[in-house]
């Protein structure tokens, strides 16, 4: 996807949960774990660019987690977002930053896969994000904690 603006973009990423474990991807051209995500495209909202990213680079269709819609048939043509669990704003590099929502979700159809042959993806426990043998940044390691324990309750 091509860059909306030069300076800034928005974002989704969406950490999947299952059996008490969160989903992360080694990206493809940053070689850091991440969890799914990327750009929000021009036609779509934050929840529609979680869906997407999720089923591109895992294979999963997802259920996002949190409220939900408000109107169930509003008649202005407005539609209720569930909100992202977090936003942050980030650099991306020197010159380029990123507005993310952050969402949790639970896979609910498909199956595994890389979005790259031979990419790596990986199930992790709250045990290996703690000790964090793979090198997981600090942000993503917080926002993978958040989604198990909030799958914990």
């Amino acid at each position: 996807m091509a860059h909306i603006h030069e300076k800034i973009d928005f974002t989704s990423s969406i950490y999947i949960v299952r059996d008490g474990k969160v989903l992360l991807h080694k990206h493809k051209k940053l070689g850091i774990w991440l969890p799914p995500g990327g750009h929000i495209e021009l036609e779509e909202d934050p929840n529609q660019a979680a869906l997407r990213e999720a089923k591109e680079e895992t294979g999963f269709n997802v259920e996002i987690i949190g409220n939900p819609r408000l109107v169930e048939s509003p008649k202005d043509g407005s539609k209720d977002l569930i909100p992202p669990m977090f936003i942050n704003r980030h650099n991306f590099n020197e010159i380029h930053e990123h507005v993310d929502m952050v969402y949790f979700a639970r896979p609910v159809g498909g199956a595994l896969q890389s979005e790259e042959e031979g990419g790596e993806i990986e199930w992790f426990d709250e045990a290996s994000i703690t000790t964090n043998e793979k090198g997981i940044r600090d942000g993503v390691r917080s926002y993978a904690l958040a989604a198990l324990r909030y799958f914990q309750t």
